[in-house]
């Protein structure tokens, strides 16, 4: 028997298993081809993982070094301001103070979620080196970010114990989460591979679960309401925080929707009008969770915010993620109440709205000092 037939029996065998493409642990094959760019896909990849080299997505390699050259780590913002005001009794409003735990309750589990998702899940049904290479930059990222969270509840003196199990004592921050546990549990199936319409539907709906919905509806309640404080010259540091961890999720968040559009056009037969209407009702369902969590977290209005402001806000937001995945918009007319959000993700932003330091976090060679 010939090699080429060889592996084609290995393929014929692994597909009969079940196995929806290359996993990059497959035994070596001494003389095979080198691999071409043609042959590299998002799903069910045949070529070899383990070949970085040649890029098919040089976007996804960019995003990868974009991501890495924004380097940050919690404890170097500095938190005196925030302490001194949080153990002042006159310090804040109750109501600020529910926003800054309930927040906090909701973000320290939320980033636990999507990084298990990613390492767990995501990274061995996605069969593309470069893209994986930026998974890889993003789960360290998202492991950032929940040390953050705890790097502000420590900081202040919170009950930790409270805080972290908040996803599991309040419902409005229970039911975000409970929302993405059974998408998280789709694709962490053991027994889950991809390779056929009905089961790469599947990892196509959990990806836009995660990247359009969880990470790109679910936490702008929160980040809004954390930077508006911010804005008031309130809890300075902890805003700031948030200020990097919406950046990152603001990357996070283009990268996913590059690689669900790929998937698309790599699988046109995928996106059928029945699933476009499935994902539509996704994200209306988003929005109104979302919408739930703004009324639950600021019942009386505050920051001169109100939850009315909010449910405008995320139809905005969830029209922008119609198009960007390619559906039709759901709330025609939806316009923006907080157009400084905007402001704060752009990237390319040198300094922060407190003015305080330089906000283009970069590392190494790719840092530019301002004389």
């Amino acid at each position: 028997m010939s090699t080429a037939i060889w592996n084609e029996a290995i393929d014929a065998t692994r597909n009969a298993a079940g196995f929806g493409g290359a996993t990059g642990l497959e035994s070596l094959e001494m003389g095979a081809a080198r691999i071409r760019v043609d042959d590299k896909r998002i799903i069910n990849c045949r070529a070899d993982l383990n070949q970085l080299v040649p890029f098919k997505y040089k976007w996804a390699w960019q995003k990868y070094l974009d991501a890495c050259a924004n380097h940050w780590m919690p404890n170097e913002i500095n938190m005196a301001a925030d302490i001194a005001l949080w153990k002042d009794p006159n310090g804040l409003t109750e109501d600020e103070r529910i926003i800054i735990k309930r927040n906090l309750g909701f973000f320290s589990t939320a980033d636990s979620l999507v990084a298990n998702n990613l390492v767990l899940a995501l990274y061995r049904h996605i069969t593309n080196p470069e893209c994986r290479q930026y998974l890889l930059r993003q789960a360290f990222e998202e492991a950032l970010h929940t040390h953050a969270y705890q790097h502000v509840i420590e900081s202040l003196g919170m009950d930790e114990a409270e805080v972290f199990n908040m996803y599991r004592e309040v419902p409005a921050v229970a039911r975000k989460a409970a929302w993405s546990l059974p998408y998280t549990q789709s694709l962490g199936d053991p027994h889950f591979h991809t390779g056929t319409p009905a089961d790469d539907q599947r990892l196509l709906r959990d990806l836009i679960a995660f990247y359009v919905i969880f990470e790109g509806i679910f936490f702008y309640v929160g980040f809004t309401q954390i930077l508006s404080m911010g804005r008031r010259n309130k809890m300075t540091g902890t805003a700031e925080q948030f200020q990097y961890i919406l950046r990152d999720e603001s990357m996070h968040l283009n990268f996913g929707i590059d690689v669900i559009n790929q998937i698309k056009i790599e699988n046109p037969h995928l996106w059928t009008e029945p699933f476009k209407q499935e994902i539509i009702h996704m994200i209306r369902d988003g929005v109104d969770l979302e919408y739930t969590y703004a009324v639950d977290t600021m019942p009386r209005g505050i920051l001169g915010m109100n939850a009315e402001m909010f449910k405008e806000y995320l139809q905005f937001i969830a029209n922008r993620r119609c198009v960007q995945i390619g559906l039709a918009q759901q709330y025609p007319g939806a316009a923006n109440p907080f157009p400084w959000m905007s402001e704060i993700m752009d990237l390319k932003k040198e300094k922060n709205f407190f003015e305080t330091r330089v906000i283009e976090y970069q590392t190494g060679g790719a840092l530019n000092w301002d004389e």
